[in-house]
């Protein structure tokens, strides 16, 4: 253990210190319309009173896995992050989570143990270092991981050592706009058996993609003004290019992070069909 832990220090640092001296590449970089675009939309999309994270996804999903899910705060290379596992022993997959424009909130942690009690091994990184609870800070957080992705990388790819010293058998990520950025980045860097994207920027760009020779699913929304039907259709051509097998999903009438509870623009009916279309993709190329 001691020499595993020595062995990811020098992986996190020499990736830290090359992101130094080197501009950030193409391929983890969108316009910065883009990303001014989609931060506007988060901003938008929060209510003026959060509501109670727990009761609200109960409610929507129905679950209560007290008894079948055990969590732990994982402090390691001086970061905090969050784990979600079965309680029942076993080597299951395991999913790199990453959170959206707030951070690793109490949603995101929510939606790990809710993945935990479909037997997944959940471990959500956190890139922030602490929760935003102002849009100016969310905006603010975001920028300086767009600005260093390369330490952003460092981090995911620590997240899934974590994850194949847990005895997982396969490996996905996942995440939701912001975090659909990073679930992209980590799939051009690290290999992979599934990759879970919820609305954000794309490229469509088949040398940067061709990494990826893994399912993706894809879960986008018809009157997004950032992210465009026409741009998630040269996306998915792209990867049909590559012969990478995907699935995309656009719903139509709903608004950005129709998917987040705590948000204006939750669509209950499409938040349930997105997360059942979810679980039907990770059994089949996890499980």
């Amino acid at each position: 253990m001691k020499t595993y832990k020595i062995l990811l220090w020098i992986l996190i640092l020499s990736v830290l210190i090359s992101s130094c001296s080197q501009t950030p590449s193409e391929s983890n970089q969108t316009s910065q319309e883009e990303n001014i675009s989609q931060d506007e939309m988060h901003a938008s999309s929060l209510p003026e009173t959060l509501p109670n994270i727990e009761d609200e996804n109960n409610t929507i999903f129905g679950k209560d896995f007290s008894q079948s899910v055990e969590i732990q705060n994982v402090s390691e290379w001086e970061l905090q992050w969050f784990f979600a596992q079965p309680k029942t022993p076993w080597d299951y997959p395991g999913i790199v989570m990453i959170h959206e424009w707030w951070g690793l909130n109490d949603q995101i942690k929510y939606m790990a143990e809710l993945l935990a009690n479909e037997w997944y091994k959940v471990f959500a990184v956190d890139l922030y270092s602490e929760v935003a609870t102002t849009q100016e800070q969310a905006r603010e957080f975001s920028w300086n991981v767009r600005a260093n992705p390369d330490q952003a990388l460092a981090k995911m790819k620590l997240a899934t050592e974590y994850l194949k010293n847990n005895n997982i058998t396969k490996l996905a990520s996942l995440g939701w706009c912001f975090g659909w950025q990073q679930s992209l980045n980590l799939s051009l860097w690290e290999d992979l058996d599934a990759t879970i994207i919820y609305y954000g920027n794309l490229i469509d760009d088949t040398e940067k993609l061709k990494n990826i020779s893994w399912p993706v699913l894809g879960i986008f929304w018809e009157t997004d003004t950032s992210v465009t039907v026409e741009s998630v259709k040269k996306f998915q051509q792209a990867l049909t290019e590559i012969n990478v097998e995907n699935q995309i999903v656009i719903y139509p009438w709903v608004g950005h992070a129709f998917a987040n509870p705590t948000g204006n623009n939750f669509s209950k009916s499409e938040t349930l069909d997105a997360w059942n279309k979810t679980l039907t993709f990770l059994k089949d190329n996890l499980q």
